[in-house]
């Protein structure tokens, strides 16, 4: 990974084979959330995700563009926003998808990734506790900037990993 990529689990991850399941080009507008919910929603069903993680998936989606729109763009509508959904195996023989890989890509203003830390739990009001649901919904939280673009990496296992495993094979 390039020293501008943010991960939550250290190390070079070996990628799982994947399949595109989704992919939309939209522009920052908050009207186009609920279609990205839905989309979202409906590729959690057909990997068969349960309930609760499904709707961990779709929050964690819904405020990542939240936030794309509002800080990336400063609320200016029209700009391009990328949303790209693959279903992930454990390698090209496996049987039963191992989980979801989710992409969201913007060429808004980068994140100060020394800034991304949610504020603390203790702190009652409104705001700021998108990252930190992110971050306990998924198992993999990424960013990344590159070539002009910033790219989030959401990813969520099916079976979430046992203490001391590493999904990814690193």
């Amino acid at each position: 990974m390039s020293p501008e990529t943010h991960s939550e689990r250290g190390g070079k991850a070996k990628q799982p084979h994947s399949e595109l399941l989704l992919r939309l080009h939209l522009e920052s507008n908050p009207d186009a959330l609920c279609i990205v919910r839905a989309a979202v929603q409906g590729a959690t069903e057909v990997l068969h995700f349960h309930e609760a993680a499904a709707r961990a998936i779709v929050r964690s989606v819904d405020e990542a563009l939240a936030n794309v729109i509002r800080h990336a763009y400063k609320g200016k509508k029209g700009m391009p926003i990328e949303v790209i959904c693959h279903r992930l195996w454990s390698d090209a023989t496996a049987s039963s998808p191992e989980g979801i890989e989710i992409l969201l890509e913007d060429s808004g203003e980068p994140a100060d990734l020394s800034k991304l830390k949610g504020r603390p739990l203790d702190d009652i009001r409104p705001g700021g506790l998108g990252l930190h649901f992110m971050k306990q919904s998924m198992d993999v939280v990424e960013f990344n900037h590159q070539s002009g673009k910033n790219v989030l990496r959401l990813v969520k296992y099916l079976s979430t990993p046992k203490p001391g495993e590493n999904p990814e094979g690193m």
